[in-house]
């Protein structure tokens, strides 16, 4: 192969990888239009149609570039993202992110003040000194971070660090009831409110706002001072915009968002549904809901749920044994807020009956929470899921043997167990799997998490085995 086109050749082995991974359209929208411009021992330098296409990659396909170029180029693979110039302007340089780069990318942005005063005529009210409505309990150090919600903080912490002068203006944070939509907007207001104490920070709900708004208009001359109340906000953040029902609510809302908008503010907003489901909305609002950039948050797995029970310790001040908070993790599956109120009601009737936390308490207080008890999962059951699965023999799976399909038959079940067992330690897997050490049950994990995100097919073996062992109802 010439030297001089090694990148091309690079980034095309790139690009057969993940189109097996990526939805074909998303492929399509977002890889496609990159271009390998050259190939420096193992530094790749791709060139990118604007910031905003290099920010929604590395916020979106981190993993997946990270771990695909890793694959291809090796553990050395470095990126580098040439910015399409804009008319006569030089192209410019922007290092990938942490991790595959040898630094870190600095965003340099001037906050001009407001300038705004601090009391506002509130509309129908006398004049107060505005209060941003944040609960402070819902910041980014109480927020745990996990696959279900990364492509939302990684918006948030873009935003917190230049407010109106990002990408992700505006930002709609979807999904259902209890997965921390509220938590994560107020976490990013503030920040904001934190880094920069000039700027007019305001979390609203959109019952809240419709309620003004109909409270303004019911009082003379009082919807001039409701609408230039919430034109000087520099950070707005609507919670369930799902309510902001009724056409004079929605033409308010909209010359406020238009404002807003064109002055350089930053806008954020919660629903409980994508904006194609929100329903009575007039066209030109849903819009410009579209303009910005759209995060789902998802279902927690059961790392990212035990972690918050974790972090709820350490908020609480209480010890709470690990078996019982994966008890608890393993049990609670639908979304943070059961979660917490399932960790609260065990420690409040642990209290008011003086009695200690046990895994036999936890299950007593869940029970009218989760119907019925789960079958157990145990390591001899995912060994023998993974050897009917592949067709091979327990004996071949425990054994030493280094033939590729009962390699990655053993390395898989390895990480079932670590993923789906409570309370079961590494090495007891190693122990379970023809003596090995935690050391190589450790390895055989990381390599189970790197194929998955490179190798389409591994991946269905993965899942298909996970359900095929989720727990079901005895």
């Amino acid at each position: 192969m010439n030297e001089n086109d090694r990148h091309i050749s690079i980034w095309s082995h790139f690009l057969r990888i993940v189109e097996q991974i990526v939805e074909p359209q998303k492929f399509t929208t977002w890889f496609k239009p990159v271009r390998p411009v050259s190939m420096v021992d193992s530094t790749l330098t791709v060139e990118v149609p604007s910031d905003f296409f290099r920010e929604y990659l590395e916020a979106t396909y981190l993993d997946v570039i990270k771990k695909t170029l890793k694959r291809v180029i090796g553990a050395d693979a470095k990126l580098v993202y040439l910015v399409k110039a804009v008319s006569s302007q030089p192209a410019m340089e922007v290092p990938a992110a942490a991790g595959m780069a040898p630094v870190n990318r600095e965003i340099s942005v001037n906050i001009q003040p407001s300038g705004n005063p601090s009391p506002f005529v509130y509309p129908g009210l006398r004049k107060i000194q505005i209060n941003p409505n944040l609960n402070p309990v819902y910041c980014f150090a109480n927020f745990i971070v996990g696959e279900c919600n990364k492509m939302g903080y990684a918006a948030g912490s873009a935003i917190s660090s230049a407010p109106g002068k990002n990408s992700f203006n505006p930002l709609l944070i979807f999904g259902g009831p209890g997965l921390g939509k509220t938590h994560l907007a107020q976490a990013i207001g503030i920040a904001i409110h934190e880094k920069f104490p000039e700027l007019i920070v305001l979390y609203v709900n959109g019952h809240e706002f419709k309620t003004q708004y109909m409270d303004a208009v019911n009082v003379r001359n009082k919807l001039t001072d409701f609408l230039g109340y919430y034109k000087k906000i520099d950070v707005l953040i609507v919670d369930d915009i799902q309510d902001l029902q009724g056409p004079g609510t929605q033409s308010a809302f909209f010359n406020i968002f238009n404002h807003l908008h064109q002055t350089g503010k930053q806008l954020i907003f919660t629903s409980d549904r994508p904006p194609v489901e929100l329903q009575n909305f007039e066209d030109r609002l849903l819009s410009r809901f579209k303009w910005g950039v759209s995060v789902e948050l998802l279902h927690p797995d059961y790392g990212t749920r035990l972690q918050m029970l974790k972090s709820l310790c350490r908020r609480e001040g209480v010890k709470i044994g690990q078996d019982v908070l994966e008890y608890l993790a393993s049990r609670i599956k639908t979304n943070f807020r059961e979660l917490e109120g399932a960790f609260l009601s065990v420690m409040a009737y642990a209290t008011a009956m003086h009695a200690e936390n046990s895994v036999e308490l936890a299950a007593k207080v869940t029970e009218k929470i989760v119907s019925a008890p789960v079958r157990e999962i145990s390591i001899s059951r995912v060994q023998a899921a993974v050897c009917d699965y592949f067709n091979i023999s327990t004996e071949d799976l425990v054994s030493k043997s280094r033939k590729r399909q009962i390699v990655q038959a053993r390395q898989i079940s390895m990480y079932l167990c670590r993923n789906l067992i409570s309370n079961c330690s590494l090495s007891t897997i190693g122990a379970e799997t023809g003596g090995k050490d935690h050391a190589t049950v450790l390895h055989s994990c990381n390599i189970v998490s790197d194929l998955m995100a490179t190798d389409r097919m591994f991946k269905k073996y993965v899942t298909d085995l996970e359900t095929k062992l989720a727990p079901s109802e005895e």
